[in-house]
C-alpha cells in the first residue's frame, strides 16, 4: 500500500487495524459489511489504496478502479444476489452524503428496490 491517510478508517480497516467483517480481499481491494446496513446485502469495496474521492482519481488509478467494479461481481456472488440483482453505489462529496474520505462502494441487493433512489420516495423503475 503506497498511499495511506493514519487517520482515516478505511485505511485502518484496509491495514488490518482495525477489525471488519471482510467478504473478499486481494492486493488491491477490500470489502466487508456495512455497519448500517440499507438492506439485506450491503457490503462496502474499498481500495486499500487512500484515494479520498471519485473526484481525486487520476490516469494511473485505472487499476485501482477496475479492481472495485470487478470485486463487485465476486462479492454479488459469495453474498448471494449475482443472479437476482444488485445496485452499485459510489456517493461523491458532501451533496451525496459521502460519509468517509475514502472511495468506496456500497454493494446492495437482497431486496427489490425502487427506482430513483430518494429516500422517502419508492418507485419501481420506468413508473411515474
Amino acid at each position: 500500500m503506497t498511499r495511506y491517510e493514519p487517520e482515516c478508517i478505511f485505511c485502518k480497516i484496509a491495514a488490518g487495524h482495525i477489525p471488519a467483517s471482510l467478504i473478499y480481499k486481494n492486493d488491491h481491494v477490500a470489502a466487508f459489511h456495512d455497519l448500517n446496513p440499507v438492506a439485506p446485502v450491503h457490503v462496502l469495496i474499498i481500495p486499500l489504496e487512500h484515494i479520498a474521492s471519485l473526484s481525486e482519481l487520476k490516469d494511473g488509478d485505472s487499476e485501482i478502479a477496475a479492481q472495485i467494479l470487478l470485486a463487485a461481481r465476486v462479492v454479488a456472488e459469495k453474498t448471494g444476489v449475482l443472479e437476482s440483482g444488485y445496485r452499485l453505489v459510489f456517493n461523491n462529496g458532501e451533496d451525496a452524503l459521502q460519509s468517509v474520505g475514502h472511495i468506496h462502494a456500497h454493494l446492495i441487493g437482497g431486496k427489490t428496490m425502487g427506482w430513483p433512489p430518494f429516500a422517502g420516495r419508492e418507485v419501481a423503475h420506468g413508473e411515474e
